[in-house]
């Protein structure tokens, strides 16, 4: 019998729901079959903690005396967007120092960047906000320098336009003769290793593949704190080729996210420095699957053997955007530590973390299960296959002259 979101809700109240985590579910629905175990269980949660590059934080510092109209600003010399209003601003995890002594000392680490910034606020430390500007008749001041924290901001969101990626590449170097350095991290030369960044069976949009329940609206554990869905991600691609089960075989779909950055937690938010790359942010991220049918269940019951990925040379394929995958394979085998790509063993490592996952998803089990965090019903479902939505590349038109 199917279910609604108003009657799970009732029982979150009552503190009767049922609650599993996307790695218990796999066991009850081959104990006892996936119409008993949608009958039973009530919501599965699921977690992952990875770098985010498509992640940063909207902030309001107020206004000044005599006020100001900011055309450039930087905290700790990491320069945010200010082309939004007199005293708005958007800094974003990936945004480097021009100069920082901190990166110079290791040429190519990035020791610190936007992600950083972002986890020092959270940390509650001072940050050195500096601002200028060209200054108007209603904005007169034109230059700024103050040491701020994240409680004295009028305002301050996450705002993530891609997070979360529904299963991505898994990253090797196949012709270069040296090492490289990635988004994916140190490859080394001819197949030596190979870089993975996914929570597999413990991923939300690899629960939930055809976006059955998650929506513009969607409640989520974001950060340490409640966050919510605002959109499908930049580069969604509800198109991509998927397995018989449905799972995507590459990178898919991508949620939008926004939260109150002055409620997140430093342990699910955290600057990353990638060497020879740059900074990035790693955030913590649950969403709550609503078991509103068997479905539903079925698609939670994902197992890390089910999901493939598809394996990209970086040295040559990747930058150069050509060609298939060299293989694909499964989330169980890069988990063991070891894959074979073309009749050669390659250990691999991954950039996000299993085991903070597993604690985000077993978070918001509980949250859920004493009545701390009820489901919101999404207004609008993400666009899902057949939607016409698909991530192309740049279309070039060169200029006349």
């Amino acid at each position: 019998m199917a279910k609604t979101y108003e009657e799970i809700n009732e029982k979150i109240r009552k503190k009767r729901a049922v609650v599993v985590t996307a790695e218990e579910i796999i066991d009850i629905v081959e104990e006892k079959g996936s119409a008993a175990a949608a009958q039973e269980v009530d919501v599965v949660t699921t977690g992952t903690f990875g770098p985010m590059c498509s992640s940063g934080i909207m902030f309001n510092v107020g206004h000044t005396k005599p006020k100001m109209k900011m055309e450039k600003a930087w905290l700790n010399d990491v320069e945010a967007y200010c082309g939004i209003a007199a005293v708005d601003c958007y800094l974003g995890a990936a945004q480097l120092p021009a100069d920082d002594p901190r990166n110079k000392v290791f040429p190519g680490r990035f020791r610190y960047g936007g992600g950083h910034v972002i986890e020092d606020l959270v940390s509650g430390r001072d940050v050195v906000f500096r601002a200028t500007a060209y200054g108007t008749d209603c904005y007169p001041r034109r230059e700024l320098e103050t040491l701020i924290r994240l409680e004295d901001f009028n305002d301050a969101w996450l705002l993530n336009p891609r997070n979360s990626y529904q299963n991505y590449n898994v990253a090797v170097n196949r012709s270069a003769p040296r090492p490289i350095y990635t988004y994916m991290g140190t490859l080394r030369p001819n197949l030596a290793n190979a870089s993975y960044c996914s929570a597999g069976q413990l991923s939300p949009l690899l629960c939930d593949p055809f976006y059955k329940t998650i929506g513009i609206g969607t409640r989520i554990f974001l950060a340490g704190t409640v966050g919510y869905v605002i959109y499908n991600g930049t580069q969604h691609n509800p198109g991509e080729e998927r397995s018989e089960s449905g799972t995507p075989k590459g990178g898919a779909g991508t949620l939008a996210l926004m939260g109150e950055l002055k409620k997140a937690t430093p342990e699910f938010l955290r600057g990353v420095s990638l060497t020879g790359y740059g900074a990035s942010l790693a955030v913590g991220i649950g969403v709550p699957i609503p078991i509103l049918n068997e479905e539903i269940v079925r698609y939670t019951a994902v197992r890390d053997s089910d999901i493939l990925a598809p394996v990209v040379d970086y040295s040559d394929d990747y930058p150069n955007a050509r060609g298939e995958p060299i293989t694909h394979v499964s989330c169980a085998e890069l988990r063991s530590g070891c894959i074979t790509i073309e009749g050669r063993q390659v250990e691999t490592a991954s950039l996000s973390s299993y085991p903070k996952a597993r604690e985000i998803a077993s978070l918001l089990k509980e949250w859920i299960e004493t009545g701390e965090f009820e489901l919101a019903k999404p207004v609008q479902l993400l666009p899902s296959a057949g939607s016409g939505l698909e991530f192309r590349g740049l279309k070039y038109r060169p200029l006349e002259h």
